[in-house]
């Protein structure tokens, strides 16, 4: 059996990570074989993470002072132990046996570059779920859409080993979000396979507001904005995916729409025109986000 790195970014979220922690804590997985590294992303001092981190015997603390998850995720890498390395977000509740069975189809899986475990939302009230619950319900973290249709894993539950690491590289860390799209997508250009694996779980919490998607919303389209960038070899090119990019936000979701008015998940016509009118707010704030971008801002963590 291989060693494993578990690395955490943390931002100002001290209470949903004890919790992630307490996971971690009893798992299946012999406890001299794994280490659980928290990256302190620059948190209030108020929330205490270090004190946190002292309550739980597998865990081990840094801190990186540049802003985004996936600087912190490569500080984490750095200082990293193990010849396997599992990434989760602090907000994130793992199941008990999550290291043993990421490790067994990481191991299992000849050339894996990396395995992409499912992830569960989960509810305030599962009775009563907010508009935007409802919404999250069907579209938030499709892990098995992101690998079979773009190559990649969210690092809320990806497992992959060191030597994959040491030869593609680390996370871009001038990328705010989208990290884990461009890494993933790089693993997969080298060659390695890629795995979904829905016995390798961690449950995620939906967002349930409305700011609490705006700031989502906010992010993600910044990530995307930004990688398009990277991406781009001139001007011209980066100017014209942005066009299009735009184009793509404006234009109304009718496939979208479309689709949620046959999802049998949504019971009656209320919520499916909820859940449409959710996807019409991210787009525009989305659009408005690249435009904020485009000419001057900055893209953010939240």
């Amino acid at each position: 059996m291989l060693f494993v790195s578990i690395v955490i970014p943390v931002f100002n979220d001290a209470k949903r990570l004890k919790l992630c922690l307490n996971a971690l804590e009893n798992q299946t997985y012999p406890k001299h074989l794994y280490e659980v590294i928290v990256v302190d992303n620059g948190s209030n001092k108020e929330q205490n993470i270090s004190g946190l981190v002292t309550q739980f015997e597998q865990v081990r603390i840094t801190d990186e002072s540049s802003p985004g998850s996936y600087a912190a995720r490569n500080k984490g890498i750095s200082i990293a132990k193990g010849e396997i390395v599992a990434f989760t977000d602090a907000d994130c509740i793992p199941t008990i046996n999550w290291i043993e069975n990421g490790v067994k189809n990481l191991l299992h899986t000849p050339n894996c570059g990396l395995v992409a475990g499912k992830i569960d939302i989960f509810f305030k009230d599962p009775n009563h779920l907010s508009v935007v619950e409802l919404y999250e319900s069907i579209m938030a973290l499709p892990q098995m859409e992101f690998l079979k249709k773009h190559n990649y894993g969210a690092t809320a539950n990806v497992f992959t080993l060191k030597s994959v690491i040491d030869k593609v590289g680390f996370f871009d860390a001038n990328l705010k979000s989208s990290g884990d799209v461009e890494w993933g997508q790089r693993v997969a250009a080298y060659g390695y396979g890629q795995i979904y694996a829905e016995d390798t779980c961690v449950a995620h919490p939906a967002r349930h507001s409305f700011q609490d998607l705006y700031k989502k919303t906010v992010r993600y389209a910044g990530g995307s904005y930004d990688l398009q960038i990277k991406r781009s070899k001139s001007a011209w090119e980066r100017n014209k995916k942005f066009i299009i990019s735009v184009i793509q936000d404006l234009i109304p979701p009718l496939i979208f729409t479309c689709n949620v008015f046959l999802d049998s998940r949504l019971k009656n016509f209320r919520q499916k025109s909820q859940v449409s009118l959710v996807m019409f707010f991210i787009r525009y704030i989305s659009v408005w986000e690249k435009m904020r971008l485009k000419f001057g801002g900055y893209s953010t963590r939240e």
